[in-house]
């Protein structure tokens, strides 16, 4: 095989999985719960997936303007993930997530934060204002109870 051919081939190789990895980094799978999707978020943080976090779900917003509840999962985010990340700077990041969220019309619940997660940012002194849950299901709930209360 010729050289170009290959260094073509392996540069086709690598766009196809980083297509791949941009496209698992942040999945968007509808709920139960009408108008709201769930972003189950896993693995490694760093500001560039935020940004690709961020991006997709108001991508999706746009597309699907009956989506009002985006309910971001960090159940599958240990310390090692968020280790070399700064905590300020990880507040920073979901502070503008939050921010930008709200600027679409869309309300933004977290669920399955790290205890330790938690504890650092708090002992840094990093105030974040969101509304979060211990789990998905409680977050759930909480909007199935919320709709059943505005039917009635």
């Amino acid at each position: 095989m010729d050289p170009q051919q290959e260094i073509k081939e392996l540069q086709d190789l690598v766009a196809y999985y980083q297509d791949v990895i941009y496209n698992m980094s942040a999945p968007i799978i509808p709920s139960i719960v009408p108008n709201t999707i769930l972003v189950p978020i896993a693995g490694y943080i760093f500001r560039d997936r935020f940004e690709t976090i961020r991006t997709k779900v108001l991508d999706y917003a746009d597309g699907h303007r009956d989506t009002e509840q985006v309910v971001f999962d960090f159940t599958g985010v240990t310390m090692q993930d968020v280790q070399s990340f700064d905590f300020n700077e990880l507040a920073l990041e979901l502070t503008q997530l939050n921010s930008a969220l709200k600027l679409m019309g869309l309300r933004g619940i977290y669920v399955g934060f790290n205890p330790r997660f938690v504890r650092e940012i708090v002992h840094a002194g990093i105030h974040v204002d969101l509304e979060v849950y211990t789990t998905f299901r409680s977050a759930l709930q909480t909007l199935l109870d919320e709709r059943e209360a505005k039917l009635r």
